[in-house]
């Protein structure tokens, strides 16, 4: 078809930037090499009625009022103030780390924030710049809790021990000095009703889109024509042909979904369960039913594997890996029609909010028209 703009990738970042386009009266092609739209956050039905994500669990929140405001145009969101626990030396804890981790694994009766930053200030090993990862939870927790409850989660997560992974991996990691056992703080915290899936076929309703599934970019992209502005969110070394990193390509980490029917009403007391230590090699058990409220006589559980092999999903963050994507963020610039939006194509991590966030800031900054702006 004849289109303006050309998008792959039908996740977050490729539908905002359609959505965004379409409401300039742009025509937006969408290439989406998988079967389906909204990417990693894709969710659907399954065989017991249960509404459960293919790519793992996506919680949103936000303080953002910017990327509130513009996800409550796409859907209906019901508060969901997500909680996780931990199986560590055989019982069950909250995650992040709080007064009532730390009194249960050490069989303490701290019971105020006083307390409890004396107890981790007693605990910690001072590194006032962490250089990895290890060091960044040993400056927040110390030893012990770094063997309970990162170093070997941090294994099966990354294939990586916390020493060889960059700071920032896991200084993303809070904890608290109180008893607030939600996982995030976030002023905004909610599922759309109804899934993900239903708010990208909203984003994606106009008809000024237009989406090819199962259509790989690099496979068509030689009888493709000409267009305003290419918006690319797969890897930034695919793009490139690997020409930075032939004998060792960019790391990322996928995931095996491992679905289990369990004939009862449910299996485990919480939506998800971590498993930290090395008893097990899943990393966690998310039982989809507990979202929502969802009611079934059976239920599915989910355990996740981290694995090489399959769909990338996380950046590897080291030196070795960083070094290389600036390589390829140099190339980029060489390509001034080209823009690279997402997790994938920026090497870096964001959480939900934030592929949002970045989306409609590149959306922004490359948008012609601007005084059409004021009007969507």
């Amino acid at each position: 078809m004849d289109a303006d703009i050309l998008i792959i990738g039908a996740g977050i970042s490729g539908s905002v930037l359609a959505e965004r386009y379409a409401n300039l009266d742009k025509k937006v092609l969408i290439l989406e090499k998988r079967n389906h739209i909204g990417g990693n956050c894709y969710d659907f039905i399954d065989e017991n009625g249960i509404l459960i994500s293919k790519y793992g669990a996506h919680l949103f929140h936000t303080n953002d009022e910017e990327v509130w405001d513009y996800v409550n145009r796409f859907a209906i969101w019901y508060p969901w103030e997500h909680k996780v626990i931990a199986k560590v030396d055989g019982q069950l804890v909250p995650i992040p780390i709080n007064i009532a981790t730390v009194n249960k694994l050490f069989n303490l009766s701290i019971s105020n924030e006083e307390e409890m930053k004396q107890w981790l200030e007693d605990n910690r090993i001072n590194y006032e710049n962490p250089k990895n990862g290890e060091e960044a939870v040993l400056n927040k927790v110390g030893k012990i809790l770094y063997e309970k409850m990162f170093k070997h989660y941090t294994k099966k997560q990354w294939n990586k021990y916390p020493e060889e992974l960059a700071a920032s991996v896991l200084n993303r990691i809070p904890v608290r000095h109180d008893f607030d056992d939600r996982y995030f703080s976030d002023k905004y915290q909610a599922l759309p009703v109804g899934g993900y899936t239903k708010l990208f076929e909203n984003l994606l309703k106009h008809p000024n889109i237009t989406v090819h599934l199962n259509t790989d970019y690099f496979d068509v992209k030689d009888s493709l024509g000409n267009f305003e502005k290419i918006f690319y969110s797969g890897p930034i070394d695919r793009f490139f042909d690997f020409k930075y990193s032939a004998s060792e390509k960019l790391e990322y980490r996928s995931i095996n979904f491992v679905p289990e029917t369990i004939d009862k009403e449910f299996y485990q007391e919480n939506s998800v369960v971590n498993y930290p230590g090395q008893e097990v090699d899943f990393t966690r058990i998310v039982e989809y039913k507990h979202f929502g409220n969802q009611k079934s006589k059976k239920t599915t559980i989910v355990k996740e594997y981290t694995t090489d092999e399959g769909e990338p999903y996380y950046p590897v963050l080291n030196d070795r890996n960083l070094k290389i994507y600036e390589r390829y963020k140099q190339e980029s610039v060489n390509h001034p029609n080209i823009h690279f939006v997402g997790r994938l194509a920026n090497y870096k991590y964001f959480n939900m909010d934030e592929a949002f966030k970045n989306a409609l800031a590149v959306f922004k900054s490359v948008a012609t028209y601007q005084s059409e702006l004021a009007k969507i």
